[in-house]
């Protein structure tokens, strides 16, 4: 199989007349997901269930076979040895790769230089991480059964040495205007993954890619829309709709399909922003009912961004603005009083207690309420 030869963006002969409808309802859809996140007083504390739930299902999607109440678990806890400790770290390197791309784009486009940092994040002490983190490939790679070899492949990516030359023009596609910005990303997505440019970890970095090109494009106030848990839902037809593109030519099926996956998870998340934000509100009274402290707020947040915690991180988290460490223990033993939180491991020796908060986590396992259907047919093209 000879290597794949990506069509130039923006395309040529792209008929924008047939995706009008989708790509009308994906834009409102995202219009009213933005407009709840442009509500919050602190976006990145309410979603920060969301951006965890991304780092798992867009990692689960290439293979990791670990939960976020285990990430969590973790975190307040982190495992000594076992099977699942190099899928936490997969997990916990997607994390940081989001934080630090939104401390990025608030200064400075997306570039190579940019995605290669990302990549190194994303593969620093991982399986792959053998795989030259952080550089583009010089070798030719491929996708196809395990063991599959150059001749049996299903996909081979372009050649390394035209490479360069096509990362450039992707480039400077993104700092490009295109007919509609959720269709410039669908654009942006699919090429990037065609491109295959990594050696490890092209999917993970692909998708994080997806939020952070909305934002610079204006179309999110916020880096922060995550795609994922449709992907994952749907990861059959996520690849065919790739693999169609190299095959066929079939953009239009993959960008119908994009805006479907768009129009699906805004409407989700949606739903999850408002179910966080009147669980946020509700335990401010309850907190302040339960302890009566001036230092309920504070509680509050920690426990949104950790409800799973050791008792111990919490007291030396809360110290760093001024509360006791001695006085941290009763405002939990309150908090468990008025059933906010849980012990989800009691204290033994010199280990903490692990404590949860069963609301959050909760809202945490929602996922769509039933499959979506299949993309529909696309009007015929005359």
């Amino acid at each position: 199989m000879k290597p794949y030869v990506p069509e130039k963006l923006p395309l040529a002969d792209l008929d924008f007349r047939r995706l009008l409808p989708a790509t009308g309802r994906a834009n409102a859809a995202l219009a009213r997901y933005d407009g709840l996140l442009q509500g919050l007083i602190n976006p990145a504390l309410l979603l920060s269930p969301l951006t965890l739930e991304e780092a798992v299902l867009s990692s689960k999607i290439e293979g990791t076979q670990v939960t976020v109440d285990e990430i969590l678990e973790h975190d307040a806890s982190p495992l000594e040895t076992g099977e699942k400790e190099g899928d936490i770290q997969e997990v916990s390197n997607y994390r940081k790769a989001l934080y630090a791309a939104r401390e990025y784009l608030r200064d400075y486009p997306i570039r190579l230089g940019f995605v290669r940092q990302l990549h190194s994040i994303l593969m620093d002490g991982v399986r792959g991480e053998d795989k030259t983190p952080g550089e583009f490939r010089l070798d030719q790679n491929w996708i196809g059964r395990p063991g599959a070899t150059l001749e049996g492949a299903s996909f081979v990516p372009p050649s390394p040495l035209a490479l360069p030359d096509y990362l450039r023009d992707w480039e400077s596609y993104l700092g490009s205007d295109d007919i509609d910005p959720l269709i410039q990303t669908a654009l942006v997505h699919a090429q990037f993954e065609l491109l295959h440019p990594f050696k490890d970890g092209n999917g993970r970095i692909g998708r994080l890619l997806i939020p952070l090109f909305l934002y610079q494009k204006g179309a999110l106030s916020q880096p922060m829309f995550y795609l994922s848990q449709y992907l994952e839902t749907h990861r059959t037809e996520y690849y065919q709709r790739l693999r169609a593109i190299s095959a066929e030519g079939d953009w239009d099926g993959w960008i119908a399909f994009f805006l479907r996956a768009v129009e699906q998870q805004s409407t989700h998340n949606s739903q999850r922003v408002r179910q966080i934000q009147a669980l946020y509100e509700e335990m401010k009274g309850a907190i302040q009912e339960a302890t009566h402290s001036q230092y309920s707020a504070n509680l509050l947040d920690a426990i949104f961004v950790r409800p799973i915690f050791s008792s111990t991180d919490l007291a030396r988290e809360l110290a760093r603005i001024g509360i006791h460490k001695q006085t941290t223990p009763g405002l939990l033993r309150q908090l468990r009083e008025a059933g906010i939180l849980e012990i989800q491991r009691p204290g033994r020796g010199s280990r903490p207690t692990i404590l949860s908060f069963p609301r959050l986590l909760a809202l945490n396992e929602g996922g769509p309420d039933s499959p979506a259907p299949a993309s529909p047919p696309l009007p015929s093209r005359r």
